[in-house]
């Protein structure tokens, strides 16, 4: 008995989306605005963590050593970053590949080079190129480099100069940036499910409206109140369905259109391959936001205007 009930519910709720087809189409093309916003929110973030990954890969410290220090000392020092939780990864450049980058660098300025070749000893230091896993621990990292861990094996300091303090006005932006841009995206996020939501919850209501004698007939031959409350839930389910549905493939043509212009502006970010590479990701979550949001609209619409 409790599947057949069951079985008329979901085969009512199919019923009530075909019968009011009006309706029924208003809340899918409500609901796929909603879907919209989300699946834009996905790509622009999907955009921007991979602006900011380059952003991110630019953005170092480097220690200058020294033409002094001892290249054991230097090598001490790197392992000793190497440990810290903050550092993603620490590259080390002796002397000469420093003075042969520098002679790469100034290839055009013959007045540099020229200097550099009356001098009798190379004048640059080995340095280490420092990358933290997040722009906010960079500060910890030249703490670090202040302090007593960059003696020698002497106990004489052998660190020249760290760039930390030069870099940290980018530093401090692009953190800035990254917990602005994370904010605002919830932030939409939220309003635009709130706001399918209401909308969604009004014509559910109109349904419950339009369907209204049926369910005082209902009421009277001693229906249930799952019965009579099931295929509306369902109605908003099915909103949701066929909304995420077609959500997903109004993506197709414009990531596809969009795809090559995110490439040419966004480091070579195809959008239209991310879609279809995070395909099971995404499709999962359209569907779920619009089963979700559909669901609770009917929710709220059952206990505030069917009351049985």
């Amino acid at each position: 008995m409790f599947w057949t009930n069951i079985k008329r519910i979901i085969r009512t709720g199919f019923f009530n989306f075909w019968r009011n087809g009006t309706v029924s189409l208003a809340s899918v093309l409500v609901m796929m605005v909603t879907l919209l916003v989300i699946g834009f929110l996905i790509f622009g973030s999907a955009i921007l963590n991979t602006s900011l990954s380059e952003l991110r890969d630019k953005v170092d410290i480097n220690v200058t050593f020294v033409p002094e220090a001892v290249e054991s000392d230097i090598l001490n020092i790197e392992h000793s970053l190497e440990g810290l939780p903050a550092v993603s990864m620490v590259t080390y450049v002796s002397r000469e590949q420093a003075l042969e980058d520098f002679k790469i660098r100034h290839a055009n300025d013959q007045s540099i080079l020229a200097a550099l070749d009356e001098l009798r000893d190379n004048p640059l230091g080995a340095t280490l190129n420092i990358k933290a896993k997040d722009p906010s621990q960079y500060e910890s990292i030249a703490l670090f480099l202040e302090g007593k861990n960059t003696l020698s094996s002497s106990g004489v300091t052998i660190v020249d100069h760290v760039n930390y303090y030069q870099n940290k006005i980018a530093i401090d932006k692009l953190t800035k940036i990254i917990d602005s841009t994370n904010r605002l995206g919830f932030a939409v996020t939220i309003a635009f499910i709130i706001l399918s939501v209401l909308i969604a919850f009004n014509t559910i209501r109109l349904t419950i409206y339009i369907a209204k004698e049926e369910i005082a007939v209902m009421r009277l031959v001693g229906a249930s109140n799952l019965y009579i409350q099931g295929p509306f839930v369902v109605l908003g389910v099915i909103y949701g369905l066929v909304a995420g549905i077609t959500t997903l493939f109004v993506f197709l043509p414009i990531t596809y259109w969009i795809g090559q212009i995110t490439t040419n502006f966004f480091v070579g970010f195809n959008l239209f391959h991310y879609y279809l590479k995070e395909f099971p990701q995404i499709f999962v979550l359209i569907l779920l936001s619009g089963v979700f949001v559909g669901a609770l609209s009917s929710i709220l619409a059952i206990r505030r205007y069917l009351r049985v």
